[in-house]
């Protein structure tokens, strides 16, 4: 058993990899559909979610089947659970790569006259995704707290983006719809950037044992 159980483990953690390179990939491609004003890229990201969704499910069914043939203990059962909620949480950062591509879809019919540079929001939030999985990969628990201190750099730039807005608003009153959709941009990359600390705080738990959550 010990031996099926180890290839089973090798396994998801190959799964779970490839679902994070897959999502990593999206998540960028949907920042680069809104800088380049790419319509046909932000379509192929919204008609392809499809893909990631199938991953997340064969994820989660592989770990279940473990739980149920090995009933793993100790870290072999951390890293299940640690894996489950990795793979729920990168299946979410997915979603919000397909809202960034609607919600530029929605404002691309006059993209100019109202714009916030979420270059750099993105690119913080694109590292703390890689720096993730990298720490997963390595178990490596330095790399994985300073996630957990990126995260208040990506939320300092959605909160310039909402003063940014707001001036707009006042500006051009009749225009507050589309102003508030190129907000909720800045809101997606923000909640990309909490769902990668969640990963960060699992890699933690699956190292260390502890969970940080709320501390």
């Amino acid at each position: 058993m010990t031996t099926h159980l180890h290839r089973a483990m090798d396994k998801i953690k190959k799964q779970i990899l490839s679902l994070g390179a897959l999502v990593e990939d999206r998540f960028k491609k949907s920042i680069e559909a809104v800088r380049t004003k790419n319509l046909k890229l932000a379509q192929f990201i919204i008609d392809s979610d499809f893909e990631v969704d199938e991953q997340e499910i064969e994820v989660e069914e592989e770990c279940l089947k473990m739980l149920a043939l090995y009933q793993p203990v100790a870290t072999d059962l951390r890293l299940i659970v640690a894996v489950i909620k990795i793979n729920n949480d990168l299946e979410r950062i997915a979603d919000y790569a397909v809202n960034i591509a609607r919600r530029f879809k929605t404002s691309s019919q006059d993209p100019n006259r109202f714009g916030y540079d979420y270059t750099a929001m993105a690119e913080q939030a694109a590292a703390m995704l890689k720096l993730s999985l990298d720490a997963l990969v390595g178990m490596d628990v330095a790399m994985a707290w300073s996630v957990l201190e990126m995260d208040d750099d990506v939320n300092t730039m959605r909160d310039d983006a909402y003063r940014t807005m707001k001036a707009d608003i006042r500006a051009h009153p009749d225009m507050v719809a589309e102003i508030i959709n190129m907000y909720l941009i800045s809101r997606h990359i923000e909640r990309i950037g909490d769902h990668t600390t969640n990963i960060a705080e699992e890699v933690i738990y699956l190292i260390e044992g502890d969970i940080i959550r709320h501390t």
